[in-house]
């Protein structure tokens, strides 16, 4: 077994006595965030509460911590939150397939609206730095192998579920970038592909398939799952985050974030989680529900150019890490019942 010591993740020097507002961060990758920068930063969660992984933390109650409830729908409570914010990263949006397929309405004004209304109230606001807003590798379409930033976005048939969801991103994309070429506004976008890791809330195949093998119970597959993914554990994703905050060369541009080398598919992921989980799970192939994406592998030539990124943590380590978070959580539960 690997060290299972979490990995240190550098906050660029200049993230220091700022004010960050992050919609959506109680979400995974907000929560996380949220405390790398706490230390030495003010931090805004702007979150519905909808899916909380911040409540989890150890951060949660920290005094550079402000939790504002509220919807990126509502425009008057968000330019009120969001005043004095010299950094905002725009995590909020509507995601996981199950929920994208049934409200389908509200993942398209969520992230369409609900990004129109934080970029106008970023725009309006004086020594804002920076805005990050997170899309999706979905907007790829269903074949993308080592996908770069400036492909075609390929995006499927009107009428499937599964697609509203890159398509209200994509125009979340097209709307970043141009307030930055009609506002000077310095927006940056970032895909994440296929993210997982310690405080994982919601759906997610390699959240469900550890949590299921640790309590041996079957890992299901949609379809005969051939389909291939290349998976980034939290903490790359948070290198490759932080640099979109403060590299000078990243604004105005999308960026791929992703590990290349983690390529598996579906059926070769479910093994994989089991030979290193040591489970007695076994793996049971069901219908899928909808479409599907067939081969999902980013380029990461830009990310490495211009921010300096690469990812670092390997697929069987990072299971190793998630199991032995999401093991914690039960043993503290547990410790808490008994003294109870």
């Amino acid at each position: 077994m690997s060290d299972l010591t979490r990995p240190a993740i550098e906050v660029p020097p200049e993230l220091e006595d700022e004010r960050v507002f992050i919609t959506g961060g109680a979400g995974f990758i907000g929560a996380t965030l949220a405390g790398l920068l706490l230390p030495r930063n003010e931090v805004v969660v702007f979150d519905d509460l909808s899916r909380n992984s911040l409540k989890e933390k150890p951060y949660a109650r920290h005094e550079n911590l402000r939790l504002i409830e509220g919807s990126v729908l509502d425009p008057a409570i968000l330019e009120a939150a969001i005043q004095g914010a010299t950094y905002v990263v725009h995590c909020a949006g509507i995601a996981g397939i199950d929920t994208v397929i049934q409200r389908p309405v509200r993942t398209m004004k969520v992230n369409m609206i609900g990004s129109a209304n934080v970029l106008e109230a970023t725009a309006g606001l004086r020594g804002v730095k920076r805005v990050v807003c997170f899309s999706t590798s979905e907007v790829f379409g269903q074949l993308a192998f080592r996908a770069q930033e400036t492909a075609p976005a390929v995006l499927g048939a009107v009428g499937e579920g599964r697609w509203t969801y890159a398509v209200s991103k994509l125009a979340e994309e097209h709307l970043a970038y141009a307030y930055f070429r009609q506002e000077g506004l310095a927006t940056v976008t970032v895909r994440p592909f296929n993210v997982y890791g310690p405080g994982q809330v919601g759906e997610g195949a390699l959240r469900s398939f550890i949590l299921r093998a640790m309590a041996g119970e079957d890992l299901v597959i949609h379809g005969d799952g051939t389909q291939i993914r290349a998976w980034c554990y939290i903490d790359d994703m948070l290198r490759g985050l932080l640099r979109t905050m403060v590299a000078p060369a990243a604004v105005g541009e999308s960026f791929n974030i992703g590990n290349h080398r983690t390529v598996t598919t579906i059926y070769g992921l479910a093994n994989t989680v089991i030979r290193v989980l040591e489970s007695s799970s076994k793996i049971r192939f069901v219908p899928r529900p909808s479409a599907d994406i067939e081969l999902r592998i980013p380029h990461v030539d830009k990310a490495r150019e211009v921010l300096g990124f690469e990812a670092r943590v390997d697929l069987e380590e990072g299971i190793q890490r998630t199991a032995e978070y999401f093991r914690s959580l039960s043993r503290d539960a547990a410790d808490a019942h008994a003294a109870s």
